[in-house]
């Protein structure tokens, strides 16, 4: 570093949108252009508040439940995916639903309906109560065991009668899949399932956190709390021994994270906006003395989804 850059800024490539969140946000906002407001939305369509506010002003309504909308109106599930009791219930109050379910999130469904079939008690290794986890299970009626941990792998109880297969979640983090399939696979040895399941935008921003720890001495991760491929990006920078910080904007930035740092490290979730980086690269501009803002090298990302219609 020179002598007239205090502060080396490195920013992570890929970060922020993914191809699935890009879809689901153009979904919404498709719908509203073709239909008008309000269109309905059950549940955030992705885990950013900031883009959740962003489609509640342009006229999307966001709800908790089916119940909640009026009958016949457009109703958008999010790019978590869901049940097919959901998808039934929607159909049976009379709304004109759009499924916008990220196509990898999709694939998922598909081998968890095909293990059913064959016949398999199905393990999705995932978080209990993250909408993607209970979506993929709500696909089947039965044999669906979700762990979380390999404490939870240890404790499972399966009938002894069925085939055991597995899915994981798609963004949780690679270690974390292979602790739990480690003590799966020594308990069920003909276990059936897939590498992992995490997708490829998920592995990209994993990998460039992973190469951004090898640069800064803090990271500050810019995504939602309760986004989970977020909270896996600051556990990579935590796991490679460097400080790490998940943030909603640049708001959320304490100055004393500085002291006595030089190299800062910026990435962002999939679910975060880019405009929120260039928000928190203006405030250290503004803030910190002599920044040099460097992007890295990274994996490029050319795969694109077109948004979803109203399917019924």
């Amino acid at each position: 570093m020179t002598n007239q850059s205090k502060y080396l800024i490195t920013l992570a490539s890929p970060r922020g949108f993914c191809a699935g969140v890009e879809r689901a946000i153009q979904t919404v906002k498709v719908a509203l252009k073709e239909h008008g407001s309000p269109v309905y939305v059950l549940h955030e369509i992705v885990h950013n508040k900031h883009v959740i506010a962003d489609l509640q002003s342009g006229g999307a309504v966001f709800v908790e439940s089916l119940e909640q909308i009026p009958k016949g109106e457009v109703c958008i599930f999010s790019a978590h995916g869901i049940s097919v009791a959901t998808e039934k219930r929607a159909a049976d109050y009379g709304l004109k639903t759009i499924d916008a379910t990220c196509p990898l999130v999709s694939s998922v469904h598909r081998m968890v309906e095909k293990y059913h079939d064959d016949g398999c008690n199905i393990i999705i290794i995932g978080h209990h109560k993250h909408p993607e986890v209970e979506g993929t299970a709500g696909r089947v009626p039965d044999s669906v065991f979700i762990v979380s941990s390999p404490e939870e792998a240890k404790r499972l109880q399966l009938p002894d009668y069925k085939d055991v297969a597995f899915v994981t979640q798609t963004t949780l983090a690679k270690n974390d899949i292979e602790q739990v399939l480690t003590v799966l696979q020594r308990r069920f040895p003909n276990l059936k399932g897939p590498k992992s399941n995490i997708c490829f935008a998920t592995q990209n921003r994993q990998n460039a956190a992973r190469d951004l720890a090898k640069k800064a001495t803090v990271i500050l991760v810019v995504g939602s709390k309760n986004s989970s491929n977020s909270n896996r990006l600051k556990e990579v920078g935590i796991e490679c021994g460097v400080q790490a910080y998940l943030i909603d904007d640049f708001k959320d930035i304490d100055s004393t994270w500085f002291e006595n740092v030089h190299k800062i490290g910026v990435t962002a979730g999939a679910s975060a906006p880019e405009s929120l980086v260039e928000g928190v690269v203006s405030w250290m501009v503004k803030n910190l003395i002599n920044c040099k803002i460097v992007e890295m090298d990274g994996a490029v990302e050319e795969i694109h989804f077109k948004p979803a219609t109203i399917t019924n």
